[in-house]
C-alpha cells in the first residue's frame, strides 16, 4: 500500500485564525462571569497567568512543529519521541480533551441561545442543556456530511468577532468605572490565593493554539508560519482577554456579572452610557454580542470536532487505533464512525455534566495539560538524543529551562483542579494505558526515540531502566524504511493513460543518474472536506491510487531503479505539485500537461502560484503514450536546454533512442550555426547526435519536421509564467500544433517578481 500524506494548503492567516477563533469562542463569551464569581476582579490576573503558561508551552510546540510538521500535533511528537505507550496517552488524552472542550463550547452556545430565544426544560435537561444538545447534534451532523472550518471561513469569522469586540471595548472603555471594578471587597476579595485556582478554570480558553499544531502538515512554510501562528495567536488572545475582562468588570460589578451571557449583559450596560439615550441601542448591542457569541462558540465546537478527526487519523496511521474508526463514508467522504463516536461522547458529557460547566472546562484542561507536559519532555528527549532528523527551524530560547518550566507549570496547574476533574482525567489516562497493552502494543512497530536511546546505552544505564523500556516496547512487525542515495525523480501521476509514459521518462532519468523514482498520486479533495477525514477513504482513494501506483511500480522495474509510491491528498491541483516536490526533496519532477488553467481554491493559492520559484527541474509531457525511437531536441542555447540535453542523453543511454539536434538561424548564418551546434553538442556529451541547422521561423520549422520524431524535447524560455500561459509562447503553440508527444523542460532560475510574472525584456 502506498504512503499517504496531507497537502500544504493553509496559509499563515488561515492557521492563526484557527487558533484565535477557538480561543475567543471559549474564553471571552463563556467564562468571565463564572471565573469572576470564584475569584473576584483579580480574575484578570488569572487570564494573564493562563496566557503566560500557554506561551511557555507554545514555544515548545513551535519547535516541535517546525521539526516535524505532521497531522496530529502533540500526539505525533510524543509518540515519535517517547514511544507509542505515551503516544496512546497523548492521543487518547487529546481526543477526550477535545470532546470535553466541545461539550463546554456547546454549553456556551446553549447559554446564549437560551438568552436569544425561549427554550423549554425537557426531562432532567434545563434550557441551556437543551440548546447545547441541539448545537452538539448540529455540529456533529455538519462534520458527518463533510463541512468544516476552512481557512477562509474561519478568517471571516475571526475578523467579524474582532470587529464586534473592538466596538464593545471602545464602548466599555467610555463607560469604565474603577470603583465598579474594585467594588467593596477590593481587587482580591477572596485573597490572592484564588489566582491559580481561577487560572485552572479559565485555562480551557487557551487550548486553541494547540489546534494549529494538529494542522501543521497542511501548513505552508511551517518553519516560518507555525511559530508565528502559535505564538502570535496566544499573545493576541491574552491581550484581548485582559482588556475585555477588565472592561466587563469595570462596567458591571463582579458579583452581578452574568454567568450565562456576560458579554451581552456588559454590552447592554455599556452602550447607552457611551452613545447616549438612543432608543433600542442597548437591546441592539446585546443582540449583536449574543449573535457574536453564538458564532464564536459554534466555530469553537466545530473546530474541536474536526481536530479530533485529525488526531484519530494520525493514530490510525501509526496503528495505535484501529482503522475501523477512520472508515470513510461512501457518499460524504468523512470518517463518520470517528465523528459519531466523538459526537456520542459530547452528547453524554452535555447531558450528565451540562449543569457543571466548571467540570467540563477543567476536565478539558487537565487532559490537555498532561499532553503539554509530555510534549515538553518529548522536546528534551529529541535534543538530548541528538536525533539527526530532528532539525527544527525554530528553537526554544533558554533551553533546557523553557521545556522544563513548561512541564512543571502544566503539571503544577493540574494540582489546582478539583479532585473530580483529576479523577475523571486519570480514568481516561488509565484507559489509554489499558488500550495500549491490549491492542496498540501488538499492532504498532514504531519505537520512540527514548527507547532507542536507552537501548543504545544499555551498559551505562541501570538494569531497571533498561528492563522497564523493554517491558513496554511495541511488539508489532515492521521496521524502518531503507534510504536510497542519489537524486529523487518525482512523478506526479493523475491519469492511467499517461502513467507509463511518465514513468518511462522518470525511470530513464533515475537509472541514468543513479537515483530513485517517487511516484505520487495527488488526489484533489473538495475544499469542504477535511483532508484528514479523507485520508482513509479506502473504497475510493485507495482503489484508484493503488491501481495507478501499482502500475507505476511495474513499469519502473524495466529500469531496475528503486521506486517509492505516495498518495497525497490536497485541496489543490497544480499548486500541490510544487509543494510536494519541495516537501519530498525532489531533484526533478515529471508530470503531464493538463491544460493552462491555474489551480487553487484558497486565497493564498493563486498568487503563490504566479510568483513561485521552481523548487527543482520540471519535465512536462504533452502526450499519452511514448513509443520512443528517435528524439528531436531544438535548442538556441537557452538556460533550460541544458536540462533538455540531460533528458535526451538519459533516453539515449537507457532506452537507446537516436537523438537529433535542431538549431534554427537566419538566412546566411548557416555556417556559424553549425559551429555553434558542434560546440554545444560537445559541451553536452551529445557528439554522436545528428545535427540539423535550418533557416526560417522556429515555429514553422518545428511544425514541419517535428512530427517525424517520436518525441520533441523543448527547453522553456525565460518568459514568465503569465506570459507563457496567458499571452502564449513558442512552447505552448508547439504543444497544441504538433501531433507527436512534446516534452517541456524547465530549470529553476532566480528571477525578480516582475520577471516571474511578465518575463524578461
Amino acid at each position: 500500500m502506498s504512503d499517504e500524506e496531507l497537502a500544504k494548503d493553509l496559509g499563515l492567516v488561515s492557521a492563526m485564525t484557527i487558533g484565535i477563533g477557538t480561543m475567543i469562542g471559549a474564553g471571552i463569551f463563556v467564562l468571565p462571569g463564572v471565573a469572576a464569581n470564584a475569584a473576584g476582579p483579580i480574575v484578570v490576573v488569572s487570564f494573564v497567568v493562563g496566557g503566560l503558561i500557554a506561551m511557555v508551552n507554545a514555544l515548545s510546540v513551535s519547535e516541535l512543529g517546525t521539526a516535524m510538521p505532521k497531522a496530529g500535533g502533540g500526539y505525533y511528537y510524543i509518540n515519535k519521541s517517547l514511544g507509542p505507550m505515551f503516544g496512546s496517552i497523548a492521543g487518547m488524552g487529546d481526543w477526550m480533551g477535545l470532546a470535553f472542550a466541545s461539550a463546554f463550547y456547546c454549553i456556551g452556545f446553549g447559554q446564549y441561545l437560551a438568552v436569544f430565544v425561549g427554550l423549554p426544560t425537557i426531562a432532567f435537561l434545563n434550557p441551556v442543556q437543551v440548546g447545547a444538545l441541539v448545537a452538539g447534534v448540529l455540529f456533529v451532523a455538519i462534520n458527518y456530511i463533510g463541512a468544516k472550518e476552512t481557512g477562509g471561513i474561519q478568517t471571516v469569522i475571526v475578523f467579524l468577532l474582532l470587529s464586534i469586540l473592538t466596538v464593545f471595548a471602545i464602548a466599555g472603555f467610555a463607560s469604565f468605572d474603577y470603583a465598579t471594578l474594585v467594588g467593596d471587597g477590593g481587587l482580591a476579595p477572596y485573597g490572592a490565593g484564588e489566582i491559580l485556582p481561577a487560572t485552572a478554570l479559565v485555562f480551557v480558553s487557551f487550548l486553541g493554539y494547540a489546534k494549529i499544531a494538529t494542522v501543521a502538515e497542511e501548513l505552508k512554510d511551517p518553519g516560518r508560519n507555525l511559530p508565528i501562528a502559535i505564538i502570535g495567536s496566544v499573545a493576541i488572545v491574552t491581550v484581548i482577554y485582559a482588556v475585555l475582562v477588565t472592561t466587563m468588570l469595570g462596567v458591571v460589578p463582579w458579583p452581578e456579572l452574568s454567568q450565562d451571557a456576560p458579554v451581552a449583559q456588559a454590552a447592554e450596560v455599556s452602550f447607552p452610557t457611551s452613545i447616549g439615550p438612543l432608543g433600542g441601542v442597548a437591546a441592539a448591542a446585546a443582540a449583536v454580542m449574543t449573535a457574536g457569541a453564538l458564532l464564536a462558540t459554534a466555530s469553537s465546537a466545530n473546530a474541536s470536532i474536526l481536530a479530533s478527526a485529525r488526531i484519530n487519523f494520525a493514530m490510525g496511521r501509526d496503528k495505535i487505533v484501529t482503522n475501523w474508526l477512520n472508515e470513510i463514508h461512501p457518499n460524504y467522504a468523512t470518517p463518520y464512525r470517528s465523528i459519531l463516536v466523538t459526537g456520542g461522547l459530547i452528547i453524554v458529557f452535555i447531558a450528565l455534566l451540562g449543569r457543571e460547566i466548571e467540570v467540563l472546562a477543567k476536565a478539558a484542561s487537565v487532559l490537555h495539560l498532561i499532553v503539554y507536559a509530555l510534549m515538553n519532555v518529548a522536546l528534551i528527549v529529541f535534543r538530548e538524543a541528538d536525533v539527526p532528523e530532528y532539525d527544527p527551524d525554530f528553537t526554544v530560547p533558554l533551553y533546557p529551562v523553557t521545556p522544563i518550566l513548561g512541564a512543571i507549570l502544566s503539571l503544577g496547574l493540574v494540582a489546582f483542579m478539583d479532585q473530580q476533574e483529576i479523577a475523571l482525567s486519570g480514568a481516561f489516562v488509565a484507559a489509554a494505558l489499558l488500550w495500549y497493552f491490549i491492542y496498540a502494543r501488538t499492532n504498532t512497530s514504531q519505537e520512540g526515540v527514548l527507547s532507542n536511546y536507552i537501548q543504545s546505552r544499555e551498559e551505562e544505564l541501570p538494569d531497571q531502566v533498561v528492563d522497564a523500556a523493554d517491558a513496554v516496547a511495541p511488539t508489532g512487525a515492521g521496521g524502518p524504511p531503507t534510504e536510497t542515495e542519489g537524486p529523487t525523480i518525482m512523478v506526479a501521476l493523475a491519469n492511467p493513460r499517461t502513467e507509463s509514459a511518465l514513468i518511462t521518462l522518470a525511470g530513464a532519468l533515475a537509472q541514468h543518474k543513479g537515483g530513485r523514482v517517487l511516484a505520487t498520486h495527488i488526489v484533489t479533495v473538495p475544499d469542504q472536506t477535511s483532508l484528514s477525514t479523507a485520508a482513509e477513504q479506502r473504497n475510493r482513494i485507495d482503489a484508484s491510487s493503488e491501481e495507478l501506483l501499482a502500475a507505476a511500480k511495474s513499469d519502473a522495474e524495466t529500469f531496475d531503479v528503486p521506486i517509492e509510491t505516495k498518495t497525497i491528498l490536497s485541496h489543490r491541483g497544480l499548486e500541490e505539485v510544487f509543494d510536494a516536490a519541495e516537501t519530498n526533496d525532489a531533484d526533478t519532477v515529471v508530470m503531464g500537461y493538463g491544460g493552462t488553467q491555474l489551480a487553487g481554491g484558497r486565497a493564498e493559492g493563486t498568487l503563490d502560484e504566479l510568483t513561485y520559484d521552481l523548487p527543482c527541474d520540471f519535465l512536462v509531457l504533452d502526450g499519452q503514450a511514448l513509443e520512443l525511437s528517435d528524439v528531436l531536441l531544438p535548442t538556441a542555447g537557452g538556460f533550460s536546454s541544458d536540462l533538455s540535453a540531460e533528458v535526451a542523453r538519459a533516453l539515449q543511454e537507457t532506452v537507446g533512442v537516436d537523438v537529433s539536434l535542431l538549431h534554427v538561424v537566419d538566412a546566411g548564418e548557416e555556417e556559424s550555426g553549425r559551429e555553434f551546434m558542434r560546440e554545444w553538442a560537445a559541451d553536452h556529451q551529445l557528439t554522436n547526435a545528428d545535427v540539423h541547422v535550418e533557416t526560417g521561423d522556429v515555429e514553422a520549422v518545428l511544425k514541419r519536421i517535428g512530427n517525424d520524431y517520436s518525441l520533441v524535447i523543448i527547453g522553456a524560455t525565460e518568459q514568465g509564467l503569465l506570459s507563457r500561459i496567458v499571452r502564449g509562447s513558442l512552447v505552448f503553440d508547439v504543444i497544441h500544433d504538433l501531433d507527436t508527444p512534446t516534452l517541456l523542460t524547465e530549470r529553476p532560475s532566480s528571477r525578480s517578481l516582475r520577471d516571474r510574472l511578465f518575463g524578461r525584456r
